[in-house]
């Protein structure tokens, strides 16, 4: 009972599938669904298309972002360099052996090392190197007047590169500005908020170049009197910025997607032209076009004989051939092979050596050995 049950179920679903077919619907669902199908696939592989072009872009630009850091970096300097001076002084207590009055002895000075390597500046670059002091307002500095500070560049062995002095003092205040001075800014001198005292900038080198076969390493900063008084100092080198670097240092968002964008279509420009090289078309001369146009010929006109008038070399003779329209041949050839064709002796060409005689008349010179005596 079961199986004839499954036997009619059978019988009924095939009268309906030839009645579909009869009627054109499973061939409409076949077409549609290949057309879905194929369109997943074509979606599919659109989106990895896509997808790995946005990959690439991206790479891309990532790279080019990159090489304009790299040259950022190796291309503008720093743009300031601090250093801290130490002074030193000899004690009149310890050059007399007794009390003084006085407590320094000699000219403050002080050894300043700027890099333990071979140079700190950029060679080529100017820079501009000031000695800071902080003095304060005392009646010594006061009564001192000028003096004179002085600095010397010094290179790996103690050879000096450059020297500089330069003269300084405090700035003057009437005793009426001190006075007013005092009276409103009183609150902020009580909680140490403000100090009486000065900063003196003393620019030593204005327009300094480092010297790449005697870089500075080194610099002694010494100040000419015994009664200055200072608090601290340091050493300032600011570089002079000029042109395409005064740009990228002051600019650096504009500069930045200049350089990015310049440096993207360098290496667009190289990718097509290696494409190019390697899969665009060649421009086949000398051997390798002879040969390329040989095979045009025999591809497309086995038949048809050569426009040219070889002069074919057999067993040591030299004699022309001429075709039927009377055309002779000129050059140099050596028969290789000779076939039939249709009843009719044809020469096969082989491997053509192109030589050029004057910029308006070429010369085919052809290898070719002799196969038959009737060629």
């Amino acid at each position: 009972m079961i199986s004839l049950g499954r036997y009619y179920s059978f019988k009924m679903i095939n009268i309906v599938y030839k009645i579909l077919n009869a009627l054109g619907v499973i061939r409409r669902y076949d077409s549609l669904k290949n057309k879905t199908v194929k369109t997943t696939y074509d979606t599919i592989d659109a989106f990895f298309k896509i997808g790995l072009s946005v990959l690439f872009c991206l790479v891309l630009i990532w790279i080019s972002v990159l090489f304009y850091v790299l040259f950022y970096y190796t291309y503008v300097p720093t743009i300031e360099h601090i250093k801290p001076v130490y002074l030193q002084f000899t004690s009149c207590d310890a050059t007399y052996d007794k009390p003084s009055s006085r407590a320094v002895c000699g000219f403050p000075k002080a050894h300043v090392q700027l890099t333990r390597y071979n140079s700190l500046l950029m060679v080529g670059q100017p820079y501009k190197i000031t000695v800071m002091m902080e003095l304060p307002e005392s009646e010594s500095n006061k009564q001192l007047g000028m003096f004179m500070v002085c600095g010397q560049m010094v290179g790996k062995g103690g050879a000096s590169v450059a020297h500089s002095c330069r003269s300084t003092m405090l700035r003057y205040r009437s005793p009426l500005l001190h006075v007013l001075r005092l009276f409103a800014l009183g609150p902020f001198f009580v909680l140490n908020f403000m100090e009486e005292k000065q900063t003196l900038a003393v620019e030593l080198f204005s327009n300094f170049e480092e010297d790449q076969n005697f870089p500075a390493t080194d610099m002694y900063v010494e100040l000419k009197s015994d009664r200055v008084e200072v608090y601290s100092a340091k050493v300032q080198i600011d570089a002079h910025l000029s042109g395409l670097r005064y740009i990228m240092f002051h600019w650096p968002f504009f500069s930045a997607v200049l350089g990015s964008i310049f440096n993207l279509g360098v290496i667009v420009f190289v990718m097509l032209l290696s494409w190019y090289k390697l899969y665009g078309p060649n421009n086949l001369t000398g051997k390798e076009f002879i040969i390329k146009q040989f095979k045009q010929l025999k591809e497309l006109a086995p038949m048809r004989k050569l426009m040219y008038t070889p002069k074919v070399e057999i067993l040591g003779e030299s004699w022309e051939k001429e075709d039927s329209d009377n055309r002779s041949f000129t050059g140099d050839e050596t028969v290789e092979n000779v076939e039939e064709i249709e009843g009719k002796k044809c020469l096969i060409l082989k491997e053509a050596e192109f030589e050029e005689e004057t910029p308006q008349e070429r010369k085919f010179v052809l290898e070719r050995k002799l196969s038959s005596s009737d060629a």
